[in-house]
């Protein structure tokens, strides 16, 4: 078996490994957000579907599944079925770019092979995620138009003003991340807070970018129109928005690459700023753990930073307001972009003078 085979499989069984875990996870998020919701409000949440009401999501999925599914007579509709498919791809086409945990050694018959556990390490690694998040908006927005009913336009509308605006501010934040690091690399970005302390400093970047850091997580909770920038499914002015005339498993789609989006941007979060898979006393982990088990440790932190990224997000939800429209996109031109570019000269200045 040549080397390029070896490739192949190693690639093939880690994206099928990052499909299902997205899957997974975007199926007990919603548990988890009822649970969330249920434990803010004194409530128990879902409890029957068995214990604890762990099998609520296979529950929910059945019933998707086997609802009529329903076309608007007047809708675009090859556009109609195609929104939900685009949305859920591009969810997940983020994930190609995150390194889950560290190389680890295998032993094969032409010898040794470090095994990645990163779909591709591509040097513009920042710049994809931009494009992909960027080209998802399209599913909103064609899922709105081609339904071919005034609300969901609306909402769509919504989506994409909302996206302008705080697309700009999340881009300037990451420019500034881009100046400390010298690389637009996730895997380089991720080696350099390799452990938590180094040279009598924090290695992870949560502590050298703290205002970058607040910018990007702000323009992700808008980036995913979760709460309180949910403008563009504000039930109680659009009727649900661009999801109105949507039914069985196509909504079912919709709801779950939301879920997927907040897996994905909460893995994006943790690996630029929080240090990845990395973690306190790592090397001397690494010393007395086979490199396998030590990759399997590595990928279990990030994931616990994962889910602390996701469970902050519920709580967020379920303790802030809406805002209103107009508040919105006023704190993204008039807030969060002026601090982007005062914290992106900021940092040119530190790198320029102090740093060099």
């Amino acid at each position: 078996m040549n080397i390029d085979t070896f490739l192949l499989i190693e690639k093939t069984v880690l994206i099928l490994i990052i499909i299902l875990a997205s899957m997974g996870v975007a199926a007990y998020a919603t548990w988890a957000e009822r649970k969330v919701a249920g434990i803010m409000q004194d409530r128990i949440g879902p409890m029957r579907a068995g214990p604890f009401g762990l099998l609520q999501p296979l529950a929910d999925g059945g019933k998707l599944f086997f609802k009529e599914e329903i076309v608007p007579n007047n809708s675009t509709k090859w556009l109609f079925m195609l929104a939900p498919a685009l949305f859920i791809f591009t969810s997940l086409l983020t994930s190609a770019i995150i390194p889950w945990g560290p190389d680890f050694i295998i032993q094969t018959a032409d010898g040794a092979r470090a095994v990645s556990l990163q779909v591709a390490d591509i040097n513009i690694g920042i710049l994809y995620f931009f494009g992909v998040v960027s080209v998802g908006l399209y599913g909103i927005m064609l899922g709105g138009w081609a339904s071919n009913n005034k609300f969901s336009l609306l909402s769509s509308i919504r989506a994409a003003s909302q996206a302008i605006s705080y697309e700009l501010a999340l881009g300037l934040s990451l420019i500034a991340l881009v100046m400390l690091t010298g690389t637009m690399s996730l895997r380089e970005i991720t080696a350099q807070q390799h452990g938590f302390w180094a040279d009598g400093y924090f290695t992870w970047y949560f502590f050298k970018q703290p205002l970058g850091f607040i910018i990007f997580l702000t323009c992700t909770f808008a980036e995913l129109n979760r709460a309180p920038f949910d403008m563009a499914e504000s039930e109680s002015e659009l009727n649900t928005g661009f999801l109105l005339e949507y039914s069985s498993m196509k909504m079912g789609m919709f709801l779950f690459a939301e879920y997927i989006n907040m897996f994905i941007s909460s893995a994006i979060l943790a690996t630029l700023f929080f240090g990845g898979y990395n973690f306190p006393w790592m090397d001397q982990v690494a010393q007395v753990v086979p490199a396998g088990i030590f990759s399997l440790i590595c990928v279990v932190v990030l994931m616990a930073k994962v889910v602390g990224f996701i469970l902050f997000f519920m709580f967020v939800r379920w303790t802030l307001p809406r805002f209103r429209f107009d508040q919105v996109t006023k704190l993204g031109w008039l807030g969060l972009i002026p601090l982007a570019l005062l914290n992106m000269l900021v940092t040119g200045a530190v790198v320029l003078f102090v740093l060099n």
